[in-house]
């Protein structure tokens, strides 16, 4: 089993956030660290602070030097697939090849509300999603793209620099709709990223992948399976491993550890420590 971290970039400095990063950057143990896509918080006061998830990803780029990095996972309504195309690989390069997409089909009704962006009925959001990530990889990995979609047209478009790692960076697809997100993750995606509850919950929507995998000739072994498990900041660090251990039963590739909200650094040596017996899982 493998880990990596997340931090919330609500209700918080950048200073705070940089230096977790970078602690977490010299531990062996954790290949990732994560933030999220998002322009207003997500708990406590809507109306109060959030940094913007995809510049603050530069940023660390530089600050870092091993760790890979991601949002999990950036909404495909948020930006033109085009736009996040050039903005992924500019990162790919800062970091030296060490970015993780993250992309999701998008679902917070008081951002789009607030900044007048489109948010379709679902199954046309699917449907823009499917496109969007078509859109990226093509981008990302081809000299020109052409596509015709519903949603998006391009014609003999560039994106350039292409960004380090080949044929592009790592697609991480988040979610757990059966039907149309485990399809997405079949077609395209190198990582899926499991909204679930418990182990079960993983075990049943890992079942519909293969189904999905089946389905379009792919191969399962080919797709990174993560969770997320949060820290609860009143009960510790045990809790938490306990699930992890839990979920290493299962047969989960990658932890995501969502650290307690403005953690400091001084947290992941223990932690790291406490999983260091399940890495082997």
């Amino acid at each position: 089993m493998r880990f990596g971290i997340k931090t919330r970039p609500e209700h918080t400095t950048w200073p705070e956030l940089r230096d977790v990063w970078i602690a977490a950057d010299d531990i062996e143990l954790f290949e990732s660290a994560w933030n999220w896509d998002h322009f207003y918080p997500l708990t406590g006061d809507l109306a109060g602070p959030n940094f913007e998830g995809w510049t603050m990803l530069a940023a660390l780029a530089q600050a870092t030097r091993r760790i890979r990095l991601g949002c999990q996972v950036t909404g495909m309504i948020y930006r033109h697939p085009a736009v996040l195309a050039n903005m992924a690989a500019t990162i790919d390069v800062i970091s030296e090849g060490r970015l993780d997409l993250g992309v999701g089909a998008g679902w917070n009704q008081q951002e789009c509300d607030a900044y007048g962006i489109e948010l379709p009925p679902l199954r046309e959001r699917f449907d823009q999603f499917d496109e969007g990530v078509q859109v990226l990889i093509g981008l990302l990995s081809q000299e020109t793209t052409t596509f015709e979609g519903r949603y998006f047209r391009l014609t003999d478009a560039r994106c350039e620099p292409k960004g380090f790692q080949r044929p592009h960076p790592p697609i991480v697809i988040g979610g757990r709709g059966p039907r149309r997100t485990l399809r997405a993750v079949a077609l395209w995606a190198q990582q899926w990223n499991a909204i679930v509850q418990s182990p079960a919950d993983w075990r049943a929507l890992k079942e519909t992948l293969l189904v999905r995998c089946d389905e379009v000739g792919r191969n399962p072994a080919e797709i990174v399976c993560s969770v997320n498990v949060v820290i609860d900041p009143e009960q510790g660090i045990g809790p938490a491993v306990d699930k992890v251990a839990a979920y290493a039963e299962a047969g989960v590739d990658l932890v995501i550890m969502n650290l307690p909200h403005r953690a400091k650094p001084e947290i992941l040596e223990p932690l790291a420590e406490a999983l260091t017996p399940l890495a082997s899982a």
